[in-house]
């Protein structure tokens, strides 16, 4: 890859309890797909693209994480970030524990509930250039999402996010899907991103989701987020049984059968928050 980004943020302290029972012995980033913990697949896909380092901000089971990923995963050196009240925070708040590693340069945000294929990575970070630094990787809204969606401008850039949108609603608008994959520059993350997630602590929120704190600062202008539309790429956000099972079956088929739009198991590709 030409692009210089070398370092992840990776959220991976949430408790996982819609997820249950699987989650009362493992936390759900290592939850398996197909025999592959979630969070060893990103960050395999990590180090197939050059990432050389990654922050992994843990809380619940941490120590099964620890162990489980160690202090190198293939390419990748790991760093861990403890959120000690990961059952009253939200992912905004683990981000901003992890503040130090995003002021350090360019990063890849991801959340450690999504499972994903290397295509939506590497056209992330392919997307990437001299006009759009901060990108953020979607998919068109199907029928099994729900949760929070963006609306695109002509040029493919996020002009509002859409919270708590029912697959109508959002398809109604043409709305797009987050996949909870974000690159974000440098001057990004040190001028808006990480001083808004500071404001937001320091005033109490620590409930608040990252989405909400991107909507803020993409509705203020003071942030340009640009996407990369993987409508037709593989990616799966893992929240219940039932997303675990269609999981295995979306990556367990040939990718042709499986990228969104050829079959009906893959227009569940989608989060729901």
């Amino acid at each position: 890859m030409s692009n210089r980004t070398r370092t992840a943020v990776i959220l991976a302290a949430g408790t996982g309890s819609r997820l249950r029972p699987y989650t009362d012995s493992v936390p759900k980033p290592l939850v398996e797909v197909n025999g592959t913990p979630i969070l060893h697949n990103a960050l395999h896909q990590l180090s197939e693209l050059g990432i050389c380092e990654a922050t992994i901000v843990v809380g619940y089971r941490k120590e099964s994480i620890e162990q489980s990923c160690g202090r190198r995963f293939e390419e990748v050196e790991i760093e861990y970030v403890h959120n000690p009240i990961f059952d009253r925070t939200s992912s905004a708040y683990s981000l901003w524990l992890a503040r130090n590693t995003m002021l350090a340069g360019d990063t890849v945000f991801l959340e450690g509930d999504v499972f994903f294929e290397r295509e939506v990575l590497e056209r992330t970070l392919r997307t990437v250039s001299a006009t759009k630094k901060n990108v953020a990787a979607v998919a068109a809204f199907t029928e099994a999402m729900s949760g929070s969606a963006v609306e695109l401008a002509e040029d493919h850039s996020v002009s509002t996010f859409v919270m708590n949108q029912t697959p109508a609603q959002a398809q109604a608008r043409s709305l797009f899907k987050t996949i909870n994959l974000t690159r974000f520059s440098a001057a990004a993350l040190h001028d808006r991103l990480v001083p808004a997630l500071h404001r937001a602590v320091e005033s109490g929120y620590h409930i608040a989701y990252v989405e909400q704190i991107l909507s803020l600062l993409v509705e203020s202008r003071e942030l340009q987020l640009s996407a990369a539309d993987c409508s037709d790429t593989r990616w799966f956000e893992i929240d219940s049984e039932a997303d675990l099972r269609l999981a295995e079956e979306i990556f367990g088929l040939p990718p042709a059968l499986a990228s969104p739009g050829a079959s009906s198991v893959s227009l569940a590709a989608g989060a729901r928050r």
